[in-house]
């Protein structure tokens, strides 16, 4: 493992006992130690960008006359493939960064993006397009896993929620960004199935667009240093030390380093079976952060993400106002989101969590009740009177802005800090890819939901699915604000 971590003795430790130096004020936080969680949440913003891009191009490439022809079914597939690729990114995340270091693996997932985006935005082949999206996907989900982890292991503790939720708010800032190009290339064609520059349709343009911020990405990326947790845990004590003291501003690194250290006993050969437990098969924490992703996606809250232009235009909205509603909608996600940064480290994870998901539930009832006095009509518009329409259009804005300034804030910090130092890498791998997964489940199954029990009941399902968090939070979704990395448990 390279050099013994036995081996954590302070400078002068052989001439007698050093006190302590005193910690910096939590109130204090370095600037570097910002700038360094900022660029770490760069991928974040891929990960916005490029799950969000499919927006504004999905009815083009569905069209026979631009994209590929396809049924509703395929074109849910178009979109919720790269969801796949998400999954295995996820999966196979943690033992990449436990081999290879948290940075190599944001400097792969920008060269998939990279990759994917060209392909998918030239290729005349729907089954290359579904694999370049897989492609994508996967560097979705290394960043997704990997990024949330890394801000989590160079944060403080009592400033830990506020970082990592950099990553959402990257996240929001990536989507505004490609909604903002969609929009401004379906303005300069007549719209994403037209022909742009070099003869090639607007909405290729989109996904090839997305290149852009990937080459930017890896390039940041080579200026972030490792996670102190990490070199610890491969026996890198001197670098750590200088991390922990430069950039986090710790003045007693090595005492912190002594503590990683012991959490750390016996990582190295620990597996994915390090998982198991008593209950049904996993330990406990594992069951808590699968159940916790699973109802954080299965509200719905993504179909607003990836759809809503199609859901506008269902509802007779034309494509240029569809477009230009999703670019505000995401302009004040990223306005509620940096409410839910400011609010995880004052009220706490479960408490955001549990007005939060009240919340969410409110408005989506509303909502089914509002789609349901709707009549679908043979050009696939669906008529509702308009006192209903735009009821529905408040509450379901409002049910994406609640989420995004409580579940989507939370969700990745929690699942980048609930589990202890000896299984976080392998844990958090398997709740993001659980995440996906559940993504891929609700998101390709909109389509056929939509078109076949009705808006009205596919919202009233995701009514359901928001209840039911609002009981699994109450009582099974622990407090993890403000408790250091080191502590917490693995039953």
């Amino acid at each position: 493992m390279g050099e013994s971590r036995a081996n954590i003795a302070r400078p002068n430790e052989s001439s007698g006992p050093v006190e302590p130096a005193p910690r910096s004020p939590q109130n204090r936080v370095p600037g570097k130690l910002v700038a360094v969680c900022a660029i770490g949440a760069v991928g974040g913003f891929l990960f916005g960008y490029d799950t969000s891009v499919i927006n504004g191009a999905v009815d083009a490439i569905a069209s026979p006359d631009s994209g590929f022809a396809l049924t509703s079914v395929m074109s849910g597939l178009s979109v919720s493939t790269a969801l796949l690729g998400c999954v295995f990114g996820a999966w196979f995340a943690g033992a990449v960064a436990d081999r290879l270091g948290r940075i190599r693996v944001l400097e792969l997932a920008a060269l998939l993006f990279v990759v994917s985006s060209l392909v998918v935005g030239l290729t005349s082949s729907f089954p290359v397009f579904v694999l370049f999206r897989i492609v994508g996907g996967l560097g979705v989900g290394f960043t997704s896993a990997i990024g949330p982890a890394y801000i989590a292991e160079i944060s403080p503790a009592a400033k830990r929620g506020f970082f990592t939720s950099f990553q959402q708010m990257a996240i929001a800032l990536g989507i505004i960004a490609s909604l903002i190009v969609n929009d401004a290339y379906a303005i300069s064609s007549g719209g994403a199935a037209q022909p742009f520059w070099l003869g090639l349709d607007a909405w290729r343009w989109m996904l090839i667009t997305t290149a852009v911020p990937g080459v930017i990405m890896f390039f940041l990326c080579l200026t972030l240093p490792e996670t102190p947790r990490y070199l610890v845990m491969k026996g890198r004590i001197d670098e750590a030390r200088k991390i922990l003291t430069d950039v986090c501003g710790d003045q007693d690194a090595d005492a912190t380093i002594t503590k990683i250290d012991s959490s750390f006993q016996g990582a190295d050969n620990a597996g994915f079976g390090e998982l198991r437990g008593k209950t049904f098969g996993l330990k406990k924490v594992m069951w808590i952060a699968i159940v916790f992703v699973l109802l954080a996606q299965a509200n719905g809250q993504n179909i607003i993400m990836l759809y809503d232009s199609s859901l506008w235009r269902m509802l007779g909205f034309s494509e240029q106002a569809s477009l230009s509603i999703a670019v505000i909608r995401a302009v004040l996600a990223a306005v509620a989101t940096a409410v839910g940064m400011l609010l995880i480290d004052r009220v706490g994870r479960r408490a955001l969590m549990k007005y939060g998901t009240i919340g969410m539930t409110a408005f989506l009832a509303i909502v089914a009740v509002g789609f349901s006095q709707g009549q679908l009509m043979p050009d696939g518009t669906l008529t509702l009177p308009v006192s209903w329409a735009w009821i529905s259009i408040i509450c379901t804005y409002a049910f994406f802005l609640v989420c995004c300034a409580t579940t989507n804030v939370a969700v990745w910090v929690i699942i980048s800090e609930i589990f202890p130092n000896r299984i976080r890498a392998k844990g958090e791998a398997v709740a993001t890819a659980a995440n996906w997964m559940f993504n891929f489940a609700i998101t390709t199954m909109y389509p056929p939901m939509r078109d076949g029990i009705g808006l009205g009941a596919t919202y009233g399902f995701y009514a359901l699915m928001a209840l039911l968090g609002v009981v699994f939070v109450i009582k099974f979704l622990p407090e993890t604000g403000g408790v250091e990395l080191e502590d917490m448990k693995a039953e």
